[in-house]
């Protein structure tokens, strides 16, 4: 994403989370499900092929018995979106106001060449018609639209808070030029306090100041995507299993 693209009150959303916070949970991963009407799983559903949006992994020391939770969701590529590169039906797109990848699941005809295409593993596709047993149907938020069966789907970084933000903005008469704030379910729901989200763009914010620390780094950041999403700890085990890469002295990632 090109700054030149950006329109005025543009920001670049993304976030840090913290793994040396992280306790494994998955409080994140069941308030975006319930935030964006993610359905139970399917009784034949497996890991391979249910839907979530936000996964956490367990990752374990080879040299102990050490351990570390690692979620994981869409990376929000900037630089380069390898799924939007191969979408023949322009179902993915990158927001210049916001950063956001965005999945339009009316144009997709569930090809799945986003699915190959993306390096993180973030994508679902949908293998039979959502269902939401018995009275869980009243849990579903308005805000958020449904998807069918036989279309891919993923984290959005909850972009309906973000347009409702925009509105409010908006309705109190505030500058359309001065980005927003807001907070994803995921970040709002952390016990731990792991995830601290914002504009990546703004200097000022505790996301920006964390992105840049010492310790932080995104996965396969090799590959030039420019995620928006980064991940800090202090255990370098910890980094060197995350992201497969050899840390030399400096904290600096080799290849």
């Amino acid at each position: 994403m090109r700054a030149q693209q950006k329109p005025a009150g543009a920001a670049r959303y993304g976030m840090v989370v913290d793994l040396d916070r992280c306790n494994g949970c998955g409080a994140c991963a069941v308030a975006c499900a319930v935030e964006n009407n993610v359905p139970p799983a399917a009784e034949r559903a497996t890991e391979r092929n249910g839907i979530a949006w936000m996964r956490v992994e367990r990752v374990a020391d080879p040299k102990g018995p050490g351990a570390a939770y690692v979620p994981m969701m869409c990376q929000q590529c900037g630089d380069r979106t390898p799924c939007a590169s191969v979408c023949p039906q322009n179902a993915v797109e990158v927001d210049p106001g916001s950063g956001i990848v965005a999945q339009v699941p009316v144009r997709c005809l569930g090809c799945r060449y986003c699915m190959a295409a993306c390096p993180y593993h973030a994508r679902s596709f949908n293998w039979w018609d959502p269902e939401w047993p018995g009275r869980l149907a009243e849990t579903l938020n308005p805000d958020v639209s449904t998807r069918t069966r036989g279309v891919v789907e993923k984290c959005t970084l909850c972009a309906h808070r973000l347009q409702e933000a925009r509105q409010r903005q908006a309705a109190e008469g505030g500058d359309a030029k001065t980005p927003v704030d807001y907070v994803p379910a995921c970040a709002e729901a952390c016990p731990a306090g792991a995830i601290t989200f914002g504009n990546l763009d703004d200097p000022g914010s505790e996301a920006a100041r964390l992105a840049h620390a010492p310790a932080s780094f995104r996965l396969l950041e090799r590959l030039g995507t420019g995620a928006a999403v980064y991940y800090r700890t202090e255990r370098d085990w910890v980094r060197r299993v995350v992201d497969g890469v050899p840390v030399a002295a400096d904290g600096r990632l080799h290849g």
